[in-house]
């Protein structure tokens, strides 16, 4: 249940595909396996694997990959600024919002204490950056709140990826110990509507 691959498998049930999936342990390392290694060279998770042998990965890219052989139902917007609005706020999610969790995820649970960085093992876990991630996490849940409180979904009008990446953080969150503030009411308001789709039960 990392929030990649989770991202990865809600995108491929809203668009109704039936992809198969293999479980890889990223908590006992299965993902630093050379036999793992041989399909993605980078020791990430997710990868999608076509029929053909050939990859994919980064989840940005599989699910464009995906959208583009499956358009209906859309979800990287409807027009070409609700695209550009959705690629913006799924790495806004990601990068103000993933980026801190996992800062103060992997500086603190002891599984990640010598891989405290994605896909390569021997980084020490730094207690030092613990801090730095919560002050983030902070900044990202008013960042959220402040965008929610003008529009219905991140991009706009529809749901996209960047509603799936959104919810995949703040469910890590509240992993974390950060549920969503008591006084954010826009975003408890967006989060009941995308935690309730039929896609994120996966």
């Amino acid at each position: 249940m990392a929030p990649n691959p989770r991202r990865a498998r809600i995108f491929i049930r809203e668009k109704g595909l039936d992809i198969p999936f293999e479980e890889v342990d990223l908590i006992a390392g299965d993902n630093l396996k050379p036999e793992y290694m041989k399909i993605n060279s980078h020791g990430l998770i997710p990868t999608l694997q076509l029929d053909d042998g050939r990859t994919i990965d980064e989840v940005p890219a599989i699910c464009l990959y995906l959208e583009d052989m499956h358009p209906d139902p859309p979800m990287l917007g409807t027009n070409p600024f609700e695209r550009a609005q959705a690629i913006a706020w799924d790495r806004h999610m990601e990068m103000g919002g993933l980026a801190a969790v996992a800062e103060v995820f992997r500086n603190s649970a002891p599984p990640f204490a010598e891989r405290s960085l994605p896909g390569r093992s021997g980084d020490k876990a730094i207690p030092q950056l613990v801090e730095r991630g919560k002050a983030g996490v902070k900044l990202f849940y008013e960042r959220l709140e402040q965008r929610l409180a003008e529009v219905p979904y991140l991009a706009g009008d529809n749901y996209t990826l960047a509603d799936m990446t959104g919810l995949c953080v703040v469910d890590f969150a509240k992993f974390a110990g950060f549920d969503i503030p008591g006084e954010s009411k826009a975003t408890q308001r967006w989060y009941e509507a995308v935690s309730s789709r039929p896609g994120t039960k996966v």
